[in-house]
């Protein structure tokens, strides 16, 4: 092990907390720093794979963030037009008894908040980090206001897509704005739609609306459903001006069903237009510096795997700082650790979204007609659960993970994807993991 040290994390959000957590347990001194005034979550909803679910269950944390999420079984996307299937993963496709977890994202991040609360880990906010000076044996962070902050043996960057510090990594680049983004919208769960699955409907590749049940952000809360609809951000000012009752038709006429959550919405302002880039960063580290989540790799939700990754991030930078007596042999294992499954799903991420998002003709056509149907062919079921569930590449076993026991852990929760409750105690130790 590398020994005690005192490290640097900035950014609060689930890679920051999540890595700050496990560092934290394992006996660093651990510092976070965060740019808002206090530790927010940003977003709508997003469905934690079996591979960030395990990663939460190594930190104690399984049965809470069940408690308040939905359980997915599946992904159905039909075209808007013709009924069409043109999209059906089934967890199931494979045995085992794999499910995906959808959640609010304040869900998620109350959940990490109020452990490192409950650890002692101290989050100081209002603190923007623009650099870090790693010129001599220890590192120092660099306020935007010319504060000088630390020193630290050890800086972890979990800021996100627009890290100010991932210029400093061995072979860095920046995120290339992916053309479709999407409108995001908080609202309450209606009947009639599929409470364990996330629903889509296409036109050709230019409109994606979703329905997504994403469980409670807090236990007292009512359910809920992440809804959206794609588009490039260019042009959601034209469509802002053209108004929302205009958007609203136009959402219903593709999907009649779908009045159930545009009759919540009265304007833009209860809508967020998330914008999407795309990078991988060959080597995440620079001196004294590992880079994480978002930070290190970003891509567009359509394989839904960004969060889940900056978990394994976590637990691949904890796993790799306890093997290796020295900083940089822990540094190069992280990246060895994590370099073949993100590559694939960085890959898998590029090859799959213009059939999604584009405004191909051809990706699209060859989607309904092709694709579709060689997607019913065996192996390809379970190819594209694994796909969904990333793990098509093993994610466990280099960061020291084994993947959870799913069929005790469905167990933690009562039948039924809104029927909430807290697991007690010998219901999460019914679940048979641990890190090596």
């Amino acid at each position: 092990m590398t020994g005690r040290l005192h490290i640097a994390v900035v950014g609060a959000g689930p890679a920051g907390l999540a890595v700050a957590l496990l560092l934290q347990r394992a006996g660093h001194q651990v510092s976070v720093f965060e740019r808002f005034d206090e530790p927010k979550p940003l977003g709508s909803g997003l469905i934690l794979q079996p591979t960030g679910l395990t990663v939460l269950h190594h930190l104690g944390l399984l049965g809470e963030i069940l408690s308040l999420g939905a359980r997915i079984d599946r992904l159905f996307g039909a075209d808007a037009r013709t009924g069409r299937t043109v999209l059906d993963v089934r967890y199931d496709a494979r045995p085992g008894g794999r499910f995906g977890l959808a959640v609010h994202r304040a869900a998620l991040f109350g959940v990490l908040h109020r452990a490192a609360l409950r650890e002692g880990i101290v989050v100081e906010t209002g603190t923007e980090i623009t650099d870090i000076d790693a010129g001599g044996e220890r590192a120092t962070l660099l306020g935007g206001d010319g504060k000088r902050i630390g020193p630290f043996e050890l800086v972890v960057d979990a800021s996100g897509t627009r890290s100010a510090l991932r210029r400093r990594a061995d072979a860095s680049c920046e995120p290339k704005p992916l053309a479709y983004g999407a409108f995001w919208a908080s609202l309450g769960w209606r009947e009639g739609f599929d409470p364990h699955a996330l629903l889509q409907r296409y036109d050709k590749a230019s409109v994606m609306i979703g329905v997504l049940p994403i469980g409670r952000p807090e236990l007292d809360a009512d359910p809920m459903a992440a809804f959206f609809w794609s588009l490039k951000p260019a042009d959601a000012e034209s469509v802002c001006a053209a108004g929302i009752d205009a958007w609203k038709e136009r959402l219903v006429s593709l999907w009649p069903e779908c009045r159930a959550f545009t009759d919540q919405i009265d304007g833009f302002d209860q809508l967020v237009l998330a914008r999407y880039g795309h990078h991988t960063l060959m080597r995440p580290t620079g001196r004294r510096l590992a880079i994480i989540g978002d930070s290190a790799h970003s891509a567009s939700p359509q394989l839904g795997q960004g969060a889940n990754m900056a978990l394994l991030d976590a637990v691949g930078l904890a796993y790799a700082l306890q093997l290796h007596p020295s900083l940089d042999d822990a540094l190069e294992d992280y990246v060895r650790a994590r370099r073949l499954h993100v590559r694939v799903f960085q890959v898998l991420s590029r090859m799959f979204t213009p059939f999604y998002q584009s405004d191909s003709v051809l990706l699209p056509f060859l989607r309904d007609r092709l694709v579709a149907t060689v997607a019913e062919i065996p192996p390809a079921p379970r190819v594209l659960a694994s796909m969904v569930a990333g793990t098509l590449v093993d994610p466990f076993r280099r960061v020291g993970l084994r993947e959870v026991e799913w069929r005790s852990a469905s167990r933690l929760k009562t039948e039924g994807s809104m029927n909430v409750r807290r697991p007690d105690q010998e219901q999460n130790e019914a679940i048979e993991h641990s890190m090596p």
